[in-house]
Formats: structure tokens, sequence, C-alpha cells
């Protein structure tokens, strides 16, 4: 048997192999599965701890004897001394055991959930809130800790003890059994009456924990402008009631366990003064001796401990199985195949062909068309720019592209090949993606730029610094490459996001650039020495740029003007300035603006 936690952990997520329909516990003997020969260990270890309880009262009826019959009772005393530093120590390394094995059921649910969220499409995404999402990994699978040790081995030892125990209270006195029983069936029905109420607190306390996360990471994500807006103390509150409702739900789950337990405790009591008072009037007939009087009423003491822990395991399941049935919804989310990381394109690699044929495309059914029977073709190398107002789906073409969402008709193929039948790592490690808000991520610079391609080296990297004209950055940041950018990249100006994004998307050698917007934060200078750079990329690779300054676009060698969800025109910008009457007004506006700024 293993002796530490991570000899426990389960090296490779393992999804439950119960559909998400199943019931509660079946789904949690599909987390289970992996540590079964642990668990039965550790279940085996309290079941001769149990045991070992189950003998004592048996030696203390002995003891008594040998002491009304003036017998020595060394041996008693020897045998009970042993069982108790036996029932301790069993007892201590079955509790190890089970919570190790707790431990390594959390560890691989939280392995696989985190696996499946990862691989969520986009559109799954969009309709849920990443807050909760956070919260099903973290709160959620913790409940699992519990449920697996006190609801499905504390329900098979503790059965099986009670069984065990109430089979010995039989062979002792049918008569005291019938009465003890008696007053058990009784409190056995008022739990039942409970445990749904239990179920119904808990899952919907958990709920509310995920609200209160989903609120917490909308209002940190956007924390600077509800300062600048004055709404801490709105915010606050949507937090608050939030935490409230999970309070609201989780007291009163706390309540009817409260009632269970006490209930389970009350019926011991009432089950000790009623066999004292039968047992005692047995003793006077003659029907028992005292030596079997004290033995049953220990077992009726011992009894206690498990019936509450077949209670506490009924209660603890309901609070499981809420948590599992959140669990189980965030695995039956939309989300991308499970591959193995393609690798990434050699250097060298043929610049990609892309067409596009009347692709029509909406984010939700309950949403206007992005796009109405899109249509283009891009050639292998050079540069091709998407201009026009913001709405008209340009952004949309790049998230087709990378499939973060598919189109709900036409047809979008790279180098002849239709995107839905490429495997998704394969198409995606020929893309470098720059995105509108150029996202950084917290951790190193370096750990950033090398995001997308973790084995470039240092030559390579120094090579891209150079190109996005980041040496100075690294140059005046206190540990160089190794400084922390901060959450979200705070500790970075807009501008120099943008050119981390963009080394982040050179490093990769990608066959297909893809640039949104990628020069909106850069000043004059930057953005004039990134045009030269871009298109000196676009001899060697196909880049496509989204921008609304067209002064980073004049130059493609190809613009394609879109409104409303349709391509307008292509041309070069001297054909469309004098063919398309919207991309000499887009042009005409930003000249005079250029003139009026000078």
């Amino acid at each position: 048997m293993a002796t530490s936690t991570e000899a426990a952990a389960p090296s490779e997520p393992s999804a439950p192999s119960e559909p998400p329909t199943a019931p509660a516990w079946r789904q949690l003997l599909g987390y289970v599965r992996p540590h079964r020969w642990t668990l039965l260990g550790g279940a085996l270890l309290a079941l001769l701890t149990g045991a070992t309880g189950l003998a004592l009262p048996l030696v203390a009826r002995a003891l008594i004897d040998d002491l009304s019959h003036s017998r020595s009772i060394t041996g008693p005393l020897v045998a009970m001394s042993a069982l108790v530093i036996a029932n301790a120590a069993i007892g201590a390394i079955g509790a190890y055991v089970l919570r190790r094995t707790a431990e390594s059921v959390v560890l691989g649910a939280r392995r696989t959930l985190s696996s499946y969220l990862l691989r969520l499409r986009i559109d799954a995404v969009d309709r849920s809130e990443p807050g909760d999402l956070m919260a099903r990994i973290t709160s959620d699978t913790t409940l699992l800790r519990a449920v697996t040790t006190d609801s499905l081995v504390g329900l098979g030892t503790g059965g099986l003890t009670l069984v065990a125990t109430l089979v010995l209270m039989g062979v002792v006195d049918p008569v005291l059994l019938a009465v003890t029983v008696g007053v058990i069936l009784v409190a056995g029905t008022v739990i039942g009456v409970i445990v749904p109420r239990i179920n119904r607190a808990s899952k919907k306390a958990q709920d509310a924990v995920g609200v209160m996360g989903a609120s917490l990471e909308r209002i940190l994500g956007a924390l600077r402008t509800v300062k600048a807006s004055g709404a801490e103390h709105r915010e606050e509150q949507v937090v608050h009631r939030a935490a409230t409702e999970s309070w609201r739900q989780s007291v009163r789950a706390a309540k009817w366990e409260a009632l269970a337990g006490n209930t389970a405790g009350l019926s011991m009591q009432i089950a000790f003064i009623t066999v004292l008072a039968v047992g005692g009037a047995r003793v006077a007939t003659d029907a028992i001796d005292i030596g079997t009087l004290v033995a049953f009423l220990l077992y009726v003491f011992y009894l206690m401990s498990p019936i509450q822990q077949v209670v506490a395991a009924v209660a603890q399941y309901q609070t499981g199985a809420a948590a599992l049935t959140r669990i189980q919804e965030a695995l039956t989310l939309p989300a991308e195949p499970a591959a193995d990381p393609a690798p990434l394109p050699l250097p060298g690699a043929e610049p990609a062909e892309l067409a596009f044929a009347d692709v029509r495309f909406r984010y939700a059914e309950d949403l206007p068309y992005v796009h109405h029977g899109v249509t283009f073709t891009v050639p292998a190398r050079g540069m091709t720019a998407f201009v026009g107002p913001s709405g008209a789906g340009k952004t949309t073409v790049f998230s087709l592209i990378e499939r973060f969402y598919d189109p709900e008709a036409g047809r979008i193929t790279v180098d002849g090949r239709d995107v839905a039948h490429w495997d998704i790592p394969q198409l995606r490690a020929a893309i470098g993606y720059v995105e509108q808000d150029a996202p950084v991520l917290s951790g190193t610079l370096r750990d950033n730029l090398l995001l997308g391609n973790p084995d470039a080296d240092d030559a390579e990297l120094h090579r891209v610094l150079d190109t996005t004209r980041l040496e100075d950055l690294v140059a005046h940041l206190p540990k160089g490459l190794d400084t922390l950018v901060g959450h979200r990249g705070t500790k970075l100006s807009g501008g120099e996001r943008q050119r981390v994004a963009i080394a982040r998307a050179l490093l990769r050698r990608p066959r297909l650039l893809l640039l949104d917007e990628a020069t909106s934060q850069l000043d004059a200078v930057n953005e004039s020495a990134l045009r030269d750079t871009v298109a000196d990329v676009a001899r060697t690779t196909t880049v496509l740029v989204v921008a609304h300054r067209l002064s980073t676009v004049t130059m493609a060698d190809r613009i394609i003007v879109m409104d409303a969800g349709r391509v307008r025109a292509v041309g070069t910008h001297r054909e469309l300035v004098a063919a398309d009457p919207l991309y000499a007004e887009l042009a005409a506006t930003q000249f005079l603006a250029t003139a009026d700024i000078g």
C-alpha cells in the first residue's frame, strides 16, 4: 500500500465512466473506481477498528462474571487493554488511508474537470460564467473529499458495524434487541423525511457559491472600470446577496442535518433508558444476569457511533450529490475533442491558402446573423487586410478560421481542405493569432512570449524581441525576461502588451498570421516599425490584418471591405479609393482627421 499522497494520486485525469444523467452514487463510484483498492484497504481497517470495539462488551461481561465468582481478572484486563490499544492504532492508520484516498479522489476530479474546461468550445464559455465554472473546480470538488470518506466508506463500514452490533445484541438478549430496534425504526422514519430537504438546501447553497464566484470574477476582471464608475457599493451588494443566499441555504441544510443527527442521538438515549428499565426488570426476575445487562448496555452505547455514522453518511451524501450534479453539468458543456498537441509547423513550411465560400454565421440562435454569405479567397503569401465599420464581421472571420466557432452554412478551407476536417490542434499550430485586446497572462514576460512555442531558443527569442522593438523594454525591467507582468499584464502599457502579443505570435513561426487591430495602441513610431515588420513577414507568410486605422493597411496586397456581414469590395488601396464609396469615405475621414491633428 502506498505511503504518500503522491503515490495515491492518479497520474492522468480520469473521467468517470458513468454518463452525466446517471444517479449521483454511480457518478461517485466513477471517480472512486481508480482508487478502489486503497479505499477498500481503508474500509477494512475501519471495520477492524469496529470489530475491536465490538469485542470490548463481551470482555467486560467476562470480567464481571470473573469478579462475581472471585476468579482472577488478569486475563480480561490484559485483553481489554490490548483491544483499546489496537482500536486506537488501527483507527489512526485507517483514518489516514481513507483521508489520503479522499484527497486523491478530489485530485482526480479536479484534473478531469480542469482538462475538460480547457477544451470547452468558445460558444459554451460565452453562455457560462467563468467564476461559476471555477467554483465547480474548487468548491464543488472539495465536497467529494467528505462524501468519499463520510458517505461512501462511512455508509459501508457504519452499516456493517451496525449490523454486527445488532447481531451481537441479539446473541446477548433477543428481548432487549427487539426493544432497541423498535426505537431505532421510529427514528429512522423521521430521518427519512428530513434527508430530501438536506439535498435541496445543499444544491441551492452550492449554486449560490457559483453565483458569488461569477460575480467576483466579473468585478475583479473590470475593477478599474468599477472604481472609475464609483460602482463599488452597488457591485458589493451583488456579491453580498449571493454570499447571503449561500449562507441562508447552508444554514437551512445545517438545520436539517442537526435535526437528523439529534434525532439519532435522542433515539439512542430513549433506547438506553428503555433497555435499562426492561433489562432491570429482567434481572429482577432472573431472566438474565447483571453481566448480560451491562454488556447489552455497553452495546447500546456502542450502537450510537455506527448509527450516527450512517446518518452522517446519508446527510453528507446529499451535499455531495448536489456537488456531483454541478460537476457533471460542467462536463456536459460542448467541448472540442481531446487530442494530443500537434507539433509546431517546421521553419520554412509553405504559407497557407485560405478561402471563405458563402459563409453564414451567428453567435446564437436568438441573435441576428453576423455573416450573410461571406465569400473571398486569400492566396498563399502576402498581406490581406479587412476593413469596414464596427460590427461588419471582421473579427468574426478570425474566430471562424481558428474554429472557435463553426459556421451554420458555407465552407471555410485552409490549403483547400475544409477546416471542419482539420485536427484542431494541428490547425491552430499553423496559425499565429493576435487578439484585439492583446491579452497577457499572469506570470513572467518570458512565460508569455513562449506560451505558443516553449521550445524556442534564446537566439530566436531575441530576434523576435528586436523585430517587435521589445529589447528596450526588457533592458529596463528589473529582472529582464523573468519579470512578473502582473494580473492580465497590468505592469505593461497597452502598446507593450500588443507588442508582446505580436512577438508571441511570431515565435510560433506561423503559416498564417492573424492580426486583429494589432497596432491600435501603438504610437506612430512603433506603428511604422511594426508595419515594416509585418510587410517583411508577409513575404514568407500569409498575413491577415483587421484594422480601423487605414494607415496600417494601405500597403496591403489586397484589402477586403466588409459591411453588414458581407464582402463589399476587394482591391488595393488605390483601387478602392477610386471604386468603392465606403472605403473612400473611410480613407477621406482618416486623412482629414490626420490633417486636423497636424
